[in-house]
């Protein structure tokens, strides 16, 4: 009989609830017979089908390490859709595991609060030259030197080959070969624990792959009732919905208990297409809670969303689908306007300063106004909801690596801009993430690559790149996602931490977030004791922060010009605690260290210029 589900323990695939005995689930509900074929053993192993559309067996011929493939109907044989090692790639065997084996070392560990979260994110397979987990590991101590207490990892199920961004993954539970497998991934995860860092683990379940991918294979895992802009939906409210549903639980609940994540960035979930009467998310959200209970240990739910929609991240108490929080995509949008970046594509929605000061206030630019861009009145505003529900970032994957060059912000905007975009997400109260490298102002492109090699694929890969950027020809060709060499001019340049004006660059970055650890008002992420004012004539915008006894003054010139502003409770001694434009960060000169009996000061063309009054 199959085992029912759980949050205890991962019931489908190969399992091994018990010594010498080996459980096989496989979801499977239009196929007539079904047998596991285990490598070294002469004939396949014949599976039961049972209720719901599962096919069950418990045999002692089962080892951890083993190669298997699942032999259908008599003829076909596939891997494991829920295979947790594919040590051959996408077309080879699957490989059965023991998540339990494994000796965690982190009994200690403490998830910090979601408030306190500040995030890096990676690419395992670009953030060092070796491209693995045990490299991610080897560069901890630099990440505690930097002061971050959070990684976050883009998608590690399995997909073709070795270079990809991650969400063409077509084996959710299987961790990357290429990067070491799933055993280094508990590895990483268990040292980043004795780091004191957080691991926040990208996850897909919008769409799947297309090369390797198997699944349609064993059952109705994707709709046509709906559609994504990277293939077919996943089935989550069709007929045969409740193994897809399933599927998707058990995969989430695996990350998080067998392998210590301590939260899941959950990819697009504005593609999640669910009219069912429960949305999946929601159902996710009562899982992880029910897993929360019985560990005692805590983990967040964080979405990625297209919609400014706070019903994603309002309690499920209050009709709401009760992720922790979303990425605020609009913060960034406003901060590169106001940088200097063009209005134009999805940016022409943002008018720059005045819209960055509205996302300080509101978190959602539009929260009910007309979209020129998208052509209708969009969003709803998010009042009750606290600043850790929001993540902001000057960077990140998407709005890198979706331009045509893949420009970082070092390629765009002067050494000073760069320490004002970095000041205004450090300082904003939101939880803020970082990109890798732009702690060091990293010059070398973050381009999209692949390496598939189904022929029909490569082609259409090649064809929409081209087709994305047929309006920026003057910028040269689109580099070829499925050339090494972008993918190699994608990673990181490690030995420019010895450079200047680097070094100065990763000084800065330290120092702001050691300001954000250290003073109350910038720790503490209560918008309603945030204050902004704006002046677009001047570019100019400062916010006013303030918890009991401290308030924090955050002042950003995005002028090319000085600027001269007024500030609240003249006369009182404000302590400079940051200026960029310092001789100490390579800037022209600074403010004095405090300012009394004065309302007004000069800010230096495009700086920052950060402030403190009353206890610390």
């Amino acid at each position: 009989m199959h085992t029912p589900f759980s949050v205890d323990t991962r019931t489908l695939g190969v399992t091994f609830p018990r010594p010498n005995e080996a459980q096989v689930v496989l979801w499977a509900p239009l196929l007539k017979q079904v047998s596991i074929k285990v490598y070294g053993q002469p004939n396949a192993l014949p599976l039961r089908r049972e209720e719901l559309g599962y096919w069950c067996l418990t045999t002692d011929q089962i080892q951890p390490g083993d190669r298997y493939t699942f032999v259908v109907n008599g003829r076909d044989e596939w891997p494991d859709p829920t295979s947790l090692s594919q040590p051959q790639g996408v077309y080879g065997p699957s490989e059965t595991l023991d998540t339990n084996l494994f000796r965690w070392q982190d009994q200690d560990w403490r998830n910090p609060a979601l408030a306190d979260y500040l995030i890096y994110e990676l690419h395992t397979g670009a953030f060092t030259p070796e491209g693995t987990f045990a490299a991610i590991e080897e560069r901890l101590d630099y990440l505690n030197e930097l002061g971050i207490n959070a990684i976050e990892i883009m998608p590690v199920g399995q997909f073709p080959d070795g270079r990809n961004w991650g969400y063409d993954g077509v084996f959710p539970f299987a961790a990357q070969n290429a990067y070491g497998g799933p055993a280094a991934l508990q590895q990483l995860v268990d040292a980043c624990h004795r780091k004191g860092i957080a691991v926040v683990l990208d996850v897909v379940y919008n769409h799947l792959g297309l090369e390797g991918n198997y699944v349609q294979e064993f059952g109705p895992f994707l709709t046509d009732n709906y559609s994504t802009p990277w293939g077919g939906a996943v089935n989550v409210d069709d007929s045969w919905c409740d193994g897809v549903r399933q599927f998707i639980l058990q995969n989430a609940l695996m990350w998080l208990r067998d392998f210590h994540i301590d939260a899941l960035r959950l990819d697009a979930v504005h593609a999640i297409k669910d009219l069912g009467p429960v949305h999946i998310l929601a159902e996710l959200r009562e899982q992880v809670d029910q897993l929360m209970e019985k560990t005692g240990r805590r983990h967040y739910l964080l979405v990625e969303c297209d919609l400014n929609d706070p019903r994603f991240i309002d309690p499920r108490a209050e009709h709401g689908y009760g992720m922790d929080a979303q990425w605020i995509d609009e913060f960034h949008h406003a901060l590169r306007v106001a940088a200097g970046e063009k209005q134009q594509g999805y940016y022409a929605d943002f008018d720059g300063i005045s819209h960055l000061a509205k996302s300080y206030r509101d978190a959602y630019v539009y929260d009910g106004q007309f979209s020129t861009v998208r052509k209708k009145r969009f969003g709803r505003r998010a009042e009750t909801n606290p600043g850790q529900q929001f993540i902001v970032f000057s960077q990140n994957h998407d709005q890198v690596g979706n331009r045509k060059l893949g420009e970082r912000s070092s390629q765009l905007y002067s050494f000073a801009m760069q320490k004002v975009m970095a000041g205004s997400v450090l300082t904003s109260p939101y939880v803020p993430l970082l990109f890798m490298g732009e702690e060091w102002s990293e010059t070398a492109p973050f381009l999209y690559f692949v390496s598939h090699s189904e022929p029909a694929l490569v082609d259409a890969v090649r064809q929409g790149r081209q087709e994305e950027f047929v309006d920026f020809q003057d910028d040269g060709p689109v580099p070829d996602p499925l050339d090494e060499d972008t993918f190699l001019r994608s990673q990181l340049q490690w030995p420019l931490l010895e450079q200047e004006p680097h070094q100065t660059m990763f000084r800065y970055y330290q120092r702001l977030i050691a300001l954000r650890k250290q003073h109350p008002a910038l720790r503490h992420l209560d918008r309603t004791t945030v204050a902004v004012a704006v002046n677009e004539e001047q570019q100019t915008l400062l916010v006013h922060r303030w918890h009991e006894k401290q308030q924090v003054l955050c002042l950003m010139n995005f002028s090319g010009t000085a600027q001269s502003v007024s500030i609240p409770d003249a006369g009182k001694r404000w302590q400079k605690l940051l200026d960029s434009a310092d001789s100490q960060w390579l800037g022209t000169g600074g403010s004095a260290d405090s300012l009394t009996d004065t309302n007004t000061l000069v800010l230096q063309p495009e700086s920052l210029l950060v402030l403190s009054l009353g206890h610390d």
